[in-house]
This record gives C-alpha cells, sequence and structure tokens, in this order.
C-alpha cells in the first residue's frame, strides 16, 4: 500500500545515507513521520526526516534534507521530492504508483487496509458496562457506539479484541431494582399499584419481570419477609435487564464476547485476592484518612481502613479499599475487576463517561500497581449527548418513564443514522443529536452525504451496465489530475485506519469518510457542467470503463470503512 511502499522508501534512503557514513548508524528513528501535507498544494507526502534526525547526527536539517531528496528523487516511484521550510521533505508520488494503489484496492476488496501491525496483542476493551437497572438510554449510546467501532478497529489492524461488559449487579442499586421488581411481582398477582414509591424504579420495562416470577412462584413472596424474597428477586432482575440489555445493544449491532459479574466477582474472593497481592508488596497498608479538608462534619471520626498507596503512582492521595463496615469500596471492587482483567490481556481500554474522569487517576495507579507496569491502560472519557428535535431538547421516553432509550433512537432513525452521528465528533466532546438533522437529506448530514456516495456509485454502474459497459483495467493510463487525485483520498484510507487505531479515535474513520464522499460528489457534480467529465461517456467506452473501475473501488473504500464504523454503505437510497 502507498504509506507502507513510500516508508520503505525513506528507510531505505537513510540506510543508504548510514551505509556511506552521513548518517550515524544507531540514529533512533522512531519519531520520523510520513503524513499528507495540510496543504495538499505542497505534495502528496511529507516527512520530517531531517527536522527530527539532524541534531543526532550533527548536521543541519536543511543540509541532511538535501543529501535525503537526492536519494528519493532518483526513485522512479517519485514524481518530485523538494525540501520545505527549515527541513521537510515533500513529495509527489508517480501516476504508475497511484494506478498500482488502485489495483490493489480492487485485488485486497474488503481487506483494503486491513494489517498486522497489532501482532496478535490482546487487548480488552470494556464498554457500556451500565447498571442493570433499566433499558438502555441516550446516556451509554455514545460510549456504546464508541467501544464497539474500536474494538472494530483495532481487530483491523491485528490485534486480538476482548469485548468486555462489567455488569454491576453487587450495589445497593440492586437492591432497589429487586424491590421494584416485587411491586411489578404483587402487581401481576392481582394488586393495584397507584404508585410507585419515591427512590424505585417506576418505569413500565419491570413489569414482564414480575408476570415471570408471578407465573414461577403464584403468590409464594407476595407477603414474605424481605430477606426470603430478596435474592431471588435480585437474581431474576438482573437477568432480566441483562437480557434487555443485550436486546437493546443487538438493535445497534453491538456484541460482547464477556459479561463480568461484580458479585460473581466477589463471590470468587478476587478482591481478597488482589488486596492479598498488594499487601505483598506493601502497596496496601492500614491506616487512618485524614478529615476532609474545608469541611466540618459533626459526627466524623478517625477509622483505621485498608488504604491503597495510589500516591506513589500519581494520585494526590491514598485510597481505601474497604469501608468501616468491611465491605468493599466501589475502587476496591475495581480494582479487583482489573486485576482479574489483566490476566487475560496486554493492554486494556475502559470507555467510561465524563462523569467518572475523578477517577481516573486512582485506577490507573491501581493497574500500575497490581501488572507492575506490564499491562498498558488507558481510560477514555466520553462527554455527553443532547438530543434535539428541531434544536428544542427532546422529551422524555413513554417506555422508560424518564429518558430517551436506544430502542426508541433506532425505531426512529435507524441504527446507521445513530452509529455514524456517535462518530462525528471526538469522544471527550459534547455533541448534539437533533432527530430531524440526522435523518435530512443534505450535505449538512454526514451520513446520508457518505452513504449517498456509495449509492450513486453503485447507481452508475448499474447505470454503466444497462449501456453494456463494464468497469476495466485496462485503459487507467488515460486519467488525468482530476481522477489521480480521487485515487490519492482513496490511498490515504490504511494510514487513517492505523492512526485512528493508535489513537483510539474510531471518530477519525467518519472524518476520512466524509472528505472522500466530499471528493467523488465533487467529481461527480464537474461532469454536470464539463461533458468530458462525466463518468459515462458512451462515445467514449475506453475512458468511461477506466472512471467506473475508480468509481467502483473507491465505493468499496467508503464500503471497507462504513464496515469499520458498524454502518451499511446503501446501494440505493
Amino acid at each position: 500500500m502507498l504509506f507502507d511502499i513510500f516508508q520503505h522508501h525513506i528507510d531505505k534512503a537513510l540506510d543508504d545515507l548510514v551505509a556511506s557514513g552521513d548518517l550515524p548508524a544507531d540514529l533512533d528513528r522512531k519519531n520520523v513521520t510520513l503524513e499528507p501535507p495540510r496543504d495538499p498544494s505542497h505534495g502528496d507526502l511529507s516527512t520530517n526526516a531531517a527536522m527530527v534526525l539532524s541534531k543526532a547526527a550533527g548536521e543541519k536539517p536543511r543540509d541532511l534534507a538535501e543529501k535525503i531528496v537526492e536519494k528519493l528523487s532518483a526513485l522512479d516511484d517519485v514524481k518530485t521530492a523538494e525540501m520545505a521550510g527549515p527541513g521537510f521533505i515533500n513529495l509527489r508520488v508517480s501516476d504508475a504508483v497511484l494506478i498500482t494503489e488502485l489495483k490493489e484496492i480492487e485485488a485486497l476488496g474488503a481487506d483494503y487496509g486491513r494489517s498486522t501491525k497489532g501482532q496478535g496483542v490482546t487487548v480488552n476493551v470494556e464498554y457500556v458496562s451500565a447498571n442493570p437497572t433499566g433499558p438502555m438510554h441516550m446516556g451509554h449510546c455514545r460510549g456504546a457506539v464508541v467501544g464497539d467501532a474500536l474494538a472494530d478497529l483495532l481487530e483491523f489492524i491485528g490485534h486480538k479484541v476482548i469485548r468486555e461488559y462489567y455488569v454491576n449487579d453487587a450495589g445497593a442499586q440492586v437492591d432497589i431494582l429487586a424491590e421494584s421488581t416485587h411491586i411489578r411481582y404483587r402487581e401481576a398477582l392481582g394488586e393495584t399499584i397507584l404508585e410507585i414509591p419515591e427512590g424505585l424504579y417506576p418505569g413500565e420495562y419491570l413489569k414482564p419481570v414480575g408476570w415471570a416470577l408471578a407465573q414461577q412462584y403464584g403468590d409464594q413472596y407476595r407477603d414474605a419477609p424481605f430477606d426470603e424474597w430478596l435474592p431471588i428477586f435480585r437474581k431474576a432482575a438482573v437477568s432480566g435487564m441483562m437480557d434487555m440489555i443485550r436486546a437493546d445493544l443487538a438493535l445497534l449491532g453491538i456484541k460482547h464476547d464477556v459479561f463480568s459479574s461484580e458479585a460473581d466477582l466477589h463471590a470468587a474472593g478476587k478482591a481478597d485476592a488482589a488486596e492479598a497481592e498488594l499487601r505483598s508488596r506493601d502497596l496496601v497498608y492500614d491506616g487512618v484518612l485524614e478529615q476532609p479538608k474545608g469541611k466540618t462534619i459533626d459526627d466524623w471520626e478517625a477509622v483505621e481502613l485498608p488504604l491503597f498507596r495510589s500516591t506513589q503512582f500519581g494520585d494526590d492521595q491514598d485510597r481505601p479499599i474497604k469501608k468501616s463496615n468491611g465491605s468493599w469500596t466501589y475502587f476496591g471492587g475495581d480494582l479487583a475487576y482489573h486485576f482479574q482483567k489483566a490476566q487475560n490481556a496486554d493492554e486494556m481500554i475502559d470507555i467510561w463517561g465524563a462523569d467518572h474522569s475523578g477517577t481516573v487517576k486512582r485506577i490507573k495507579a491501581a493497574v500500575a500497581a497490581l501488572t507492575e507496569g506490564k499491562t498498558k491502560f488507558d481510560v477514555k472519557l466520553i462527554q455527553m449527548v443532547r438530543l434535539l428535535r428541531d434544536g428544542e431538547p427532546e422529551k422524555m421516553s413513554k417506555r422508560s418513564g424518564n429518558f430517551v432509550t436506544i430502542a426508541d433512537m433506532v425505531e426512529e432513525v435507524g441504527k446507521d443514522a445513530v452509529r455514524f452521528t456517535m462518530l462525528t465528533r471526538k469522544a471527550d466532546a459534547q455533541m448534539d443529536f437533533d432527530f430531524a438533522k440526522v435523518t435530512e437529506a443534505s450535505r449538512d448530514n454526514p451520513v446520508f452525504y457518505v452513504q449517498y456516495a456509495h449509492a450513486r456509485i453503485q447507481s452508475t454502474l448499474r447505470k454503466a451496465e444497462e449501456e453494456d459497459i463494464l468497469p476495466s483495467v485496462e485503459h487507467l493510463e488515460k486519467f488525468g489530475a482530476e481522477e489521480l487525485d480521487l485515487i490519492k483520498q482513496a490511498a490515504q484510507f490504511p494510514r487513517i485506519v492505523e492512526s485512528a487505531a493508535a489513537n483510539r479515535e474510531p471518530h477519525r474513520i467518519a472524518f476520512y469518510l466524509n472528505d472522500l464522499a466530499a471528493a467523488f460528489h465533487a467529481f461527480w457534480n464537474m461532469g454536470n457542467d464539463r461533458p468530458e467529465m462525466r463518468i459515462i461517456m458512451v462515445n467514449d467506452p475506453a475512458m468511461t470503463s477506466a472512471r467506473l473501475f475508480l468509481a467502483k473501488y473507491l465505493g468499496q473504500v467508503i464500503k471497507n470503512g462504513l464496515a469499520l464504523m458498524g454502518v451499511s454503505a446503501a446501494d440505493k437510497m
């Protein structure tokens, strides 16, 4: 692929300069980059090799750049190599290289952009992990899509990926869920429920669980003691909610490989094992927390607690892993959970809502301690989404009682619109989701604009087939600057995939596809004013077949990018 070819050319030029004694043999090249220049008028590719290697080589950047330019200019694949500014090198690639790249897209098809750069390294991506207390809602949607797209990206570049969901089924909120279910159980037995007590879950989604329990147990637990029915109703309610959550996620095309239970984690003694491991390394000790600064708490008293030495890993204070009653803190449970995950992964990525930002430092400290720094760990924070309809805040869902569900969204606008829109901004930037705009057939709606590019290509291919003209590789040498520019745009896809995966930013795929679609639409529209630029020209079958070939494999790149986003490539619109 194009970038790999030219990365090899740059490496070879540097190797030759080492062999001739112009460069030291032990230069660190990890910061040498090869990217499209910000201004396309400067060339097709740009490298900073002379800039980053000159100091260690004992040369001025421009002097070293001249030597590299001399090597690159001699290559058939290079049309021009020029030095710019303080030592950047701008390259223009040969037409033959671009034609070869288009043929590479044909040869690889759905695998164009796929690589082995991940080298089989196992990455655990944990995303969604919503409390199992109701259907999935808008607050979960963005993290679900970002996590799923990121997992697909990592897999596409050669990682082994574990998609994990952490089921928070051990906290007080699950007891509240069980109590809410018990009310729906009594309702299913015929009791009139006028109002759900404050503090319980009011949504109607618990009615099926209550009905199922009534069918299974009859009135056995109608008036039974709380402690007698609580564990049974907890288990049934969590199971029912997880079935609902799986179904909601399936509407977005999202599946997980592993569902880890917090309750099972504690029952298996994983938290105790994590504590023992940390104590063995003097990373957990029994100590007393300082009274909160700036606050006067009448009933505050110093209590000795097991504390994790998180200050050794960049946190601002040591953190308790247990409460005064001996139960685990949220942090203690999370610590044990990550200890468990690290047993089966080389790297871990958590997708969290931005409201969890305060816990990032401490959990990173815990993972660094538990894995002795061997397991890479990153947390991606997802900002909130504001729901709008024609610019006005959206009303709540009837189904849930107090929020808009994923099911509501998908039913109204479709999976593709939801997924694509969630990836149109950086995950850490707030975004608006306007129901009217995401279904609008306009240039301002990215999902429509990109899907329309693919549909337009497919329509063109069908129309040409009716004229008995098929795509052909035989006349690609007829291409001019306009066609070659489209190939240059398509050829960036593998590099975009690589950078999106490396930076854990799947939104880069959406940005790229929007640019590629814009380039194709501009090419198409050119034919409206200049008949000789139309894709189908019955009086010039050779150019027509060549442009059809170009269009077909631009469509392939669009389809590949949409697949990474979990979005379909429409053939008709």
